[in-house]
């Protein structure tokens, strides 16, 4: 039986099969084709069949799952982009073998030369708990400069910064003088390019930025530039409460 209407818990049998199972769309259709698949024990040939949780679906004689939600953290290299499709440079979705690579969205970007912690799912409902702008979900950047930091910049960074085209100061952000040229920053907003315009508004250029953390997730150590693991439970649930 077919159901109309769009509803994140319902999907096309072609899908199911191909997120469950690791098939690519193609060789599920042709899994279909051959009869090898039944929902609610009836043989279904229709790839565009739709099915819920609730349904029995079954890959010859074997129980097929539903796919589960994913929460992966990734150590950012610099030169991929944080969207959904890009002409001009890889994906870092692309660094997550398929099929669960192309389910997956960023909870939060970064900028193409800006590496360290993203976070990817398939949830949406996580990615704007950690994005929310009521919800200022803090993070923390290692940030090199140019031009040697001068001491008052924590100061102007604590109070709010003017932005160029902006309405309103910046929200107050904590800044950490680590050495002349480099700082660790905390910040609880995400406005465009937001890091590199607070430097350039206190007359500094961000050479080199690196997020470091986001809520109470710190970047696994363990992780070289382009890996990625997933997240555990207690990760999962303090971003959603930070």
């Amino acid at each position: 039986m077919r159901v109309t209407g769009t509803n994140p818990a319902v999907l096309r049998l072609d899908r199911l099969l191909a997120e469950s199972t690791g098939c690519s769309r193609s060789q599920a259709r042709s899994l279909l084709l051959r009869s090898a698949v039944s929902v609610e024990g009836r043989t279904v040939r229709d790839a565009g069949f739709l099915v819920t949780p609730h349904c029995r679906v079954a890959l010859e004689g074997n129980a097929v799952e539903w796919p589960r939600e994913h929460y992966l953290m990734l150590h950012k290299p610099a030169g991929y982009e944080c969207s959904s499709k890009s002409a001009l440079h890889p994906l870092v979705s692309s660094l997550v073998p398929a099929p669960l690579g192309s389910r997956l969205h960023c909870a939060g970007r970064l900028d193409v030369d800006t590496t360290g912690l993203v976070l990817l799912t398939t949830d949406g409902q996580f990615s704007h708990a950690v994005t929310s702008p009521r919800r200022a979900c803090p993070k923390t950047y290692l940030v090199t400069v140019r031009h040697p930091l001068d001491p008052a910049v924590p100061q102007r960074f604590a109070g709010g910064l003017q932005l160029r085209d902006e309405p309103r100061p910046t929200l107050p952000a904590r800044l950490e003088l680590l050495s002349p040229l480099q700082a660790r920053l905390w910040l609880a907003e995400g406005r465009y390019h937001q890091v590199k315009r607070m430097f350039a508004a206190c007359g500094n250029r961000v050479e080199v930025l690196h997020r470091e953390a986001i809520g109470a997730v710190k970047l696994d150590p363990s992780l070289a530039a382009g890996q990625w693991r997933e997240l555990t439970a207690d990760e999962v649930e303090s971003l959603r409460d930070s």
